[in-house]
Formats: C-alpha cells, structure tokens, sequence
C-alpha cells in the first residue's frame, strides 16, 4: 500500500507542477509539458509557443523558474528545457488557450469555435473536435461541438492518435470550459495498407527460377545489313532524242 501512495503523491506533485507553468507562460503558449526522472535530476521539457518570453533577459526568468520548482514542489536538481512549437496550430493546448482568450474578448462562440476549427485543418490535421461548454448565451448551461475531419472515440486509436488539449475561458456569467482534439496529418491508422511496390519488385526478381532468369537475359544486337543499290539506269540513245522535223507548210496559189 505505501507503494501505490508513493506513486498516487508523485502524479499529483506533477499535476501541481504543470498547472502552474501552465498559470506562469499562459502569454508565452503553453503546448505541453514532459518530466523525466535522470541519475543527475529531473529533466524537464517545457514546448511553447515564443520560447523567449519564457527564458528571459539573459535567462533570468528560466533561473527564477528553476529555484521556484526545486523549493516548492520538491524535485531534485530540475534541468527545464523550452523548446519552441514546430506547429502552434496542431498543438491541441495553444489552440485551446487561443479561444478562451478570443471568447474572454467578447468573440461569439460559433464564430470563434468555426475559426479555430478552420486554422487546424489548413494546417494540415486529419480531423479536429473542438467543443465549447457553459453559458454560452443565458442562464442555462450548454454544450456546442465544432467537427471537421476524422476523429477516433474509442479503442486504441483514440489514445494513440488523438492528442487533446483543455482551457477554461472566465467570463461574467460564469466560466467556459474548451476541449480540443486534435488528428495529426502524419498519423497512420491500424485499417491503413501501404504498399512498397519496389519492395515487392525486388523480391519477386530475387525468388524467380534461373531457366527463368536466362530466357531474360539480354541479346547483343546484331548487325542490320546494308539495303542493296539500284541499278544504273541506261542511257538514252540520241536518235530517240532528236526532234523529228516539222512538216512544210503549202504555198499558196
């Protein structure tokens, strides 16, 4: 049993420790977060949108950081990392972050939940679900889902393939909550066949018989022999050439 603790206080440790990076580079686009436990410490990966905000004038503010995570959530000799977004708009958390900023602004839900869903498929995604919850236009709470594409619900597929991102967006009637999934372009699917053609080529060459592979083997070419002369013609002898002479005309009487 002190065993499960120890791991149940580890995950929310790491819980705590996440959303408070995700609170500190909310301007800077938070997109993620990896922690890995080394021999010499805890490296820390930190993926946002504008890595400068986040390291600082000389690396100060990544220092500040740095002293805040070892003294308050206790890990040993943090390393942070910030590595910048290589697409901000397939990165479910900034694209979540993005419309509750946009809806805190005074945007309306279809227009901006239509825009974002917009800018994740021109970037290229198979398919994206970005759902809006809350009070959206009264008292009541609802939920609208904007869909474009192909997204998996359930099976494996859907833990592989599909990344999700969450925000909340505070407004005076009360918070709205944001899901966003997100299909990657380079994603393959368990139904997808791909066929190697050379692949399949070179193998059926390397499994095919020697009787076989003799009747291919190339011909030398062959001489093409020369097309025969015409013959000279005779000549034409001069008696046949000359003009016969004109008849004489009668004179009149």
């Amino acid at each position: 049993m002190a065993s499960e603790r120890k791991f149940v206080k580890e995950n929310i440790r790491r819980v705590l420790l996440k959303e408070y990076l995700m609170k500190n580079t909310e301007r800077a686009g938070f997109g993620g977060l990896n922690i890995q436990r080394t021999p010499i410490g805890t490296r820390i990966t930190l993926t946002v949108e504008r890595p400068g905000m986040v390291i600082g004038r000389k690396g100060t503010a990544i220092k500040d950081l740095t002293d805040v995570v070892e003294s308050r959530f206790g890990f040993d000799n943090p390393q942070i990392e910030v590595e910048e977004s290589p697409n901000p708009n397939l990165n479910p958390q900034i694209m979540a972050q993005k419309l509750a900023t946009t809806l805190e602004r005074g945007w309306h839900f279809r227009r901006a939940g239509h825009s974002t869903v917009k800018r994740i498929m021109d970037a290229g995604a198979r398919g994206c679900q970005v759902t809006i919850s809350g009070k959206l236009t009264g008292q009541r709470h609802r939920s609208e889902k904007f869909k474009e594409g192909h997204i998996k619900y359930s099976g494996e597929p859907a833990l592989t393939c599909i990344v999700r991102g969450f925000a909340v967006a505070k407004k005076k009637l009360g918070v709205i909550g944001i899901k966003c999934m997100i299909m990657a372009p380079n994603v393959r699917l368990p139904d997808e066949i791909r066929i190697s053609y050379d692949k399949v080529a070179s193998q059926l060459q390397g499994a095919a018989p020697p009787a076989a592979a003799a009747t291919t083997a190339p011909v030398p070419p062959q001489p093409v022999p020369e097309a025969p002369k015409p013959a000279a013609e005779a000549p034409i002898p001069a008696e046949a050439t000359a003009k016969e002479p004109k008849p004489k005309e009668k004179e009149a009487v």
